[in-house]
This record gives structure tokens, C-alpha cells and sequence, in this order.
């Protein structure tokens, strides 16, 4: 997810964070007169994001192209952990953390359903299948071991009720979720 060295305008701008003068990647710049922050979350679609971005890397040097595609991956990310989290919401299944980080690692979405905590991993691709492919054994260990370690903080420890769902986007933004995905 981070880029090496001074990361350049294009690419914090592209990250979602505000560059001193710029504006974030799809905000709206406020009307004469206004005042308070201007939004850095994106107000346009995660593919148009993309595309743009897209067009950016293939005019860049090889360097810089890197950079953007990085760049894309990261706003695609985010728009498929928006779809993931709406389609939870509208579930019932409330979402309380997005990319929780500990020592072993990060989760991508932690959703409650009553007592039971819900760790979710994101995979997008052009397809459904695509996706699934993009998780490893070597990256569900790290998953579990950072779930082992948020549940250190729940109030009943590691017998707090959980379960592990892979939630898959596919190219059109579809969400085919996979519950239990751990135990399949």
C-alpha cells in the first residue's frame, strides 16, 4: 500500500489525502466564501477513479506508471470495501472497523452481529473466481493471527463467537460474500 520515498502530489492525492492547494481525486471545491475542510474521500465512482488512473499510468515513464497502478489498486481497494460494508449494512451487520491493523497484520473490514464479530477480507477482480484465486494460505494465517490478536480486546477474549467471510467484487461491483470462508 505505500509508496517509497517523498510520495509525489499525484499519488497522496490519489490515496485520498489533501495536498496543500489540490484537491482530492473526485472532490467538489467549495463555492466562493466557504469555509471548512474539503472532503477527501472520493465523491465519484471507484471505476471512473480507476480509469483515470488508469490513462495516467499509461502515459507515465515506467516509474511513475508503477506508481499510478499502485495508486489505482489502492482506489479500487476502497471502492470494493465501500460495496463490501453497504452490502453488510444492508445485512444488519454493522461495520465497525476498515483496515484494522495489529502486529500480525490488517483486516480489511470487522463487522458485529450481535455478539459475534465478523473479520471480512476484500478480494476485487475481473471476476469472481479471479478473486478467490488472490487468497493464499500464507495471507489467511496472517488474517487469523491478526483476528487472535483484535479479540484480545473483546470482552470475552478468544471465545467471542466469530466468523471469517471472504468477500469477493467482481468487475461490474457485484459482491459474492463467502461466509465462513476459514472453515470451507
Amino acid at each position: 500500500m505505500g509508496f517509497r520515498g517523498d510520495p509525489s502530489a499525484f499519488e497522496r492525492a490519489a490515496s485520498g489525502a489533501l495536498v496543500p492547494g489540490t484537491l482530492a481525486i473526485g472532490s467538489v471545491a467549495p463555492g466562493p466564501g466557504a469555509t471548512g475542510p474539503v472532503s477527501a474521500r472520493p465523491s465519484v465512482s471507484g471505476q471512473a477513479v480507476c480509469g483515470a488512473l488508469a490513462r495516467a499510468a499509461r502515459r507515465a515513464p515506467a516509474g511513475e506508471a508503477r506508481r499510478a497502478r499502485g495508486a489505482m489498486a489502492f482506489q479500487a481497494g476502497w471502492a470494493a470495501e465501500d460495496q463490501v460494508a453497504r452490502h453488510y449494512d444492508r445485512q444488519g451487520e454493522t461495520v465497525c472497523a476498515r483496515r484494522w491493523r495489529g502486529q500480525a497484520g490488517e483486516i480489511d473490514l470487522v463487522a458485529r452481529d450481535g455478539e459475534r464479530v465478523i473479520f471480512i477480507e476484500v478480494k476485487q477482480s475481473r471476476s469472481h473466481d479471479e478473486a478467490a484465486g488472490h487468497l493464499g494460505p500464507r495471507q489467511m494465517q496472517r488474517i487469523w493471527n491478526a483476528a487472535a490478536e483484535f479479540l484480545a480486546g473483546e470482552p470475552r477474549g478468544q471465545l467471542t463467537e466469530v466468523r471469517l467471510d471472504l468477500a469477493l467484487v467482481d468487475g461490474r461491483g457485484e459482491v459474492k460474500v463467502i461466509r465462513d470462508a476459514w472453515m470451507a
